[in-house]
């Protein structure tokens, strides 16, 4: 077993270099699927007998995908298309896309022609979730990616593998959440850059092998005795908490995270698959329409500030910084009701932009600073 900081810091390497766990997994002869976030079925790779691999894109240098997207293209795809075209992702046997929103869904047509190398599978979510129709037609889309990851592997995934891995993904979540309420109790081993790394490392390992390192994480916190924060405490919502500069200042201002509603981060694991309700692939599909408060998902009434409110009331947080992604016109449709949702309910909210691909922070250091000061 690995001490507490062996641990953190291997899921921390994972995260800045996702690069050397492909090749990890490609030298042990395992074949890898790209998933691009959020809510691609890794479950049907991972009982396929592949090693499904999270795409969030990262820092780089927009060159090749300038022929492709225009520039006020979400830039997490704009990274991913440009790392596919410059060959960063050669070893994966192919990529899912969910088009799930207007960049993801000419991102699998812009795939397909710039990227031919690399397989592309696309699957589509039925947005009318209260629909039984919808239920039916996402089963088909999952047997469509089956069909697709059949062809890589050579055999078709087999219903006790899918009811295995519904097994391995859903102890996952409840050990990540396991993770999350300790984390609060320790906020100085757990700072929001620590806390990321250990979230988004999901991404990067084979789900039960990253069970394992949380689990061996989680049993060292409970053995240290709590540690009294002095600062304030705030929640994340959005799509992402990236890159690490932002969550470095969040520190600087002694601002601690003690909860999240990011869909890299607590979005991955707190809707498990039902133990019940049929085979595995119409739990899957139940899953999704059990999946509530994000930009991505349709739903009347925007619950997403209540769910806020109410984390903001569990973790006794003082206010909500709201993560903007650029040019993401869904988390923009949804910023005006969580914010009003939340001043209701007597928690302040700061909303700042955020691009991974910047370089450049002391406009945000200022707007923290700010809000830091005025709770």
């Amino acid at each position: 077993m690995a001490d507490l900081h062996t641990n953190i810091e291997s899921l921390k390497q994972a995260c800045q270099n996702p690069r050397a766990q492909l090749d990890k997994y490609l030298a042990e002869g395992k074949k890898v699927i790209g998933c691009f976030e959020p809510y691609t079925p890794e479950e049907l790779v991972h009982a396929s007998g592949m090693i499904p691999l999270g795409l969030w894109g990262g820092q780089t240098d927009l060159k090749l995908v300038k022929s492709y997207l225009p520039p006020f293209a979400c830039p997490i795809m704009q990274a991913n298309l440009e790392l596919g075209l410059n060959g960063t992702y050669k070893g994966l046997s192919g990529v899912i896309i969910p088009a799930i929103c207007d960049t993801l869904r000419c991102m699998t047509q812009n795939w397909r022609f710039g990227v031919p190398d690399i397989p592309m599978i696309p699957i589509v979510y039925p947005q009318n979730r209260a629909s039984t129709a919808s239920t039916d037609y996402l089963i088909s889309e999952y047997e469509n990616v089956l069909v697709m990851l059949a062809t890589i592997t050579g055999q078709m995934m087999t219903k006790k593998a899918l009811f295995r891995t519904i097994e391995i993904y859903n102890e996952h979540n409840a050990v990540m959440r396991d993770f999350t309420t300790l984390a609060v109790k320790h906020l100085d081993i757990i700072t929001p850059a620590v806390r990321h790394a250990i979230m988004k490392s999901a991404l990067f390992f084979e789900k039960s092998e990253h069970t394992a390192i949380v689990k061996e994480i989680n049993e060292s916190l409970k053995a240290l005795p709590d540690y009294n924060f002095v600062g304030r405490k705030v929640i994340l919502t959005g799509i992402t908490g990236e890159p690490d500069a932002f969550l470095e200042i969040l520190t600087k201002n002694k601002l601690a995270v003690v909860g999240d509603d990011l869909a890299q981060e607590s979005r991955q694991f707190r809707t498990d698959i039902p133990i019940n309700g049929g085979g595995g692939l119409k739990r899957l599909a139940l899953q999704w329409k059990n999946r509530t408060c994000c930009s991505l998902i349709h739903e009347l009434g925007k619950p997403r500030g209540s769910l806020l409110s109410e984390l903001c009331q569990q973790t006794q947080a003082d206010g909500v910084i709201n993560c903007l992604m650029k040019f993401c016109d869904p988390e923009e449709y949804d910023q005006p009701w969580l914010e009003a949702d939340l001043n209701k309910a007597g928690y302040p909210c700061l909303t700042v932009e955020i691009d991974p691909l910047n370089t450049s922070f002391e406009q945000l250091h200022t707007r923290i600073q700010t809000f830091a000061e005025m709770l």
